[in-house]
């Protein structure tokens, strides 16, 4: 019994841990920071950072307001995103990963709660039902992010993107600064991404940067 309820508290510890925000990286920073690029005339490095700043503020009205404006003054097209991500995407991932903790602890707790009695079964049903909602939330805010975490910024203006990871190879066509792109897979300083248009290629690392800082 104890042993079980230790593994519940290691597990909440952990996944607590890695839900939280790394030292100086918020919402308001990155916010501050996409200003400063904007202002300086650096599309590419605004839009990445309002991208990062929205993962952690997904409703915040300046930041999604500010994207836009930066977007359609770097002639990007508009981006609306279905009913699945916003949703799923309607609170920070930063809280919602911390409902799933609960929830997986209150599932735990209702767990052990049966095994050292068998009263109370309308309660323990309806909190782990309340566990096992909270955790569905959290594996769909997961699900609507989990594309936008293989995706990137080009912050260089007319990026070549080339038949093959080496810098010689063929430019099959260029990107504009601040366009979103697809990762897909990444090769000696290159990474094969794929466009909105459905268009692949082979880019350098030095002209774009992930969404999801590594």
């Amino acid at each position: 019994m104890r042993a079980a309820w230790v593994f519940c508290l290691l597990l909440g510890t952990l996944a607590a841990y890695s839900a939280s925000e790394p030292e100086g990286y918020s919402a308001a920073r990155l916010y501050n920071l996409a200003n400063s690029y904007a202002r300086a005339g650096k599309p590419g490095m605004a839009i990445l950072n309002y991208e990062r700043a929205s993962l952690l503020s997904p409703n915040d009205p300046d930041v999604q307001a500010n994207l836009r404006y930066v977007r359609a003054s770097a002639h990007l097209p508009a981006e609306t995103p279905d009913t699945f991500e916003r949703v799923a995407t309607v609170a920070s991932p930063f809280w919602v990963s911390w409902m799933g903790v609960l929830g997986l602890m209150l599932v735990g707790a209702s767990v052990i709660l049966a095994q050292l009695s068998s009263r109370h079964r309308l309660l323990r049903a309806a909190v782990t039902l309340l566990g096992v909602s909270m955790v569905v939330l959290t594996l769909c805010n997961a699900l609507a992010l989990w594309p936008r975490l293989h995706q990137g910024v080009v912050i260089a203006a007319g990026t070549p993107v080339r038949v093959s990871p080496v810098p010689m190879g063929d430019p099959l066509f260029t990107l504009p600064e601040g366009e979103k792109v697809k990762i897909s897979a990444e090769h000696e300083g290159f990474a094969l991404i794929e466009t909105r248009a459905g268009r692949s290629g082979w880019i350098a690392d030095s002209n774009f940067a992930p969404i999801m800082p590594r």
